[in-house]
């Protein structure tokens, strides 16, 4: 693949730019620069530098974010930045975009990926992805509780139940429940369901990729598709 075809489609910026780029000496690739623009690079395997940082080329981008409190999962947020305003610019330029939501006080694993076809399977009802959220509940969480989330609540303005696939207790507040569902403010309303309140909500787990202990709030990293599938 041409070099400005690479830039052009890791979010570089317009083809013009990406030619810019390379004319002006600022992409090297093995640790040299290459000035030619046109140049037929093998991108198996290619970490490319750009200003003097690596980047491994991905054809599909999958990001995990440890999502701090006080950002919306919106390109176009209303009272709160953007989880996107996180990323480094070529990644929102590529167009990634989370992998469903987390609301702007709840924190933790977020995916995002500019993989359309990934975001409907990792977000279809019927593919059942299991998501792991630690929760600080407002009251102590009782046996009762526990076995009604276990066995299905029925939220408001709901028809069918929602249930915990697993629960594991840490003490009388904090637990870490299993979900496969995606209903909107779905923990939250569990919680209220059965009499309950949650105070804080910090997502350990999508799928298969749990939240690394290095990876610190705000901070970012690429994962590979069998991390998370």
């Amino acid at each position: 693949m041409r070099l400005e075809q690479i830039l052009f489609s890791q979010g570089f910026g317009t083809r013009h730019e990406c030619r810019g780029l390379a004319l002006q000496g600022r992409v090297l690739i093995n640790g040299a620069v290459v000035e030619d623009p046109y140049q037929d690079i093998n991108t198996e395997n290619l970490v490319f530098t750009v200003d003097g940082v690596d980047w491994p080329y991905m054809e599909k981008a999958i990001v995990a974010l440890n999502k701090p409190s006080g950002y919306e999962c919106s390109r176009k947020p209303l009272h709160h930045p953007s989880v996107l305003s996180l990323l480094p610019a070529p990644l929102r330029t590529r167009g990634v975009q989370p992998v469903g939501r987390l609301d702007e006080d709840t924190t933790g694993l977020l995916i995002l990926t500019d993989d359309g076809a990934l975001i409907h399977r990792l977000t279809h009802p019927k593919k059942h992805v299991e998501k792991i959220y630690r929760i600080t509940a407002k009251h102590p969480v009782t046996e009762v509780m526990r076995n009604n989330l276990l066995e299905g609540v029925l939220l408001d303005g709901e028809k069918e139940k929602v249930k915990a696939d697993r629960i594991q207790c840490i003490d009388d507040r904090t637990f870490e429940m299993s979900i496969t569902q995606g209903k909107y403010h779905q923990v939250k309303r569990m919680l209220a369901a059965v009499g309950n309140r949650v105070e804080s909500l910090h997502r350990v787990t999508f799928g298969r990729y749990q939240l690394p202990e290095d990876l610190a709030p705000s901070k970012w990293r690429f994962i590979a598709l069998e991390d998370l599938i």
